[in-house]
């Protein structure tokens, strides 16, 4: 995995992954379609969809625990405060070997760690966030990529991270 390139190709998802509009209804479709994707990889996730401070949709797969609620909301934390994918802000703290702890956050509260990616809306900004724990880190990020891409109608093969 080089960094650079990875941090490159998530900017770019982050530019390129946002919506007209968001509302209760899209995240209830994003929901379905996260389940789904997960099933299908025979794979156990925590899914949550939150606008800042109203959650919109959750659900818990077979297999998953208490932790995964716990990740979820450290991985929310860091993508609603940064306005950038947590897996993107974690390559950037490990790139300039910085840490959330050195900017004064506390890790009990946030988590830089693949899974929660911003709810940008055209015009508005960032709104909230997707996220889901269960998968290691970067396949979390990949299965959120796969389904707002498809959801978006972008091109999967232009975001997607080298492997």
């Amino acid at each position: 995995m080089n960094i650079e390139q990875d941090l490159a190709g998530i900017a770019e998802q982050e530019a390129r992954l946002r919506f007209d509009r968001f509302d209760a209804q899209t995240a209830w479709e994003l929901g379905q379609k996260l389940m789904r994707a997960a099933e299908t990889l025979h794979s156990a996730i925590a899914i949550d969809i939150s606008l800042f401070g109203q959650p919109l949709f959750f659900y818990a797969m077979r297999g998953t625990t208490p932790d995964n609620a716990d990740w979820i909301r450290r991985k929310r934390n860091v993508a609603q405060r940064f306005h950038r994918s947590s897996y993107g802000v974690g390559l950037m703290l490990k790139h300039k070997q910085s840490s959330l702890e050195e900017r004064g956050l506390d890790t009990r509260d946030y988590a830089a760690h693949g899974g929660s990616f911003p709810i940008f809306v055209k015009g508005v900004g960032c709104i909230g966030a997707i996220t889901i724990s269960g998968l290691p880190q970067r396949e979390d990020h990949e299965l959120l990529v796969e389904v707002l891409a498809e959801y978006l109608n972008q091109p999967l093969a232009e975001l997607a991270l080298d492997p």
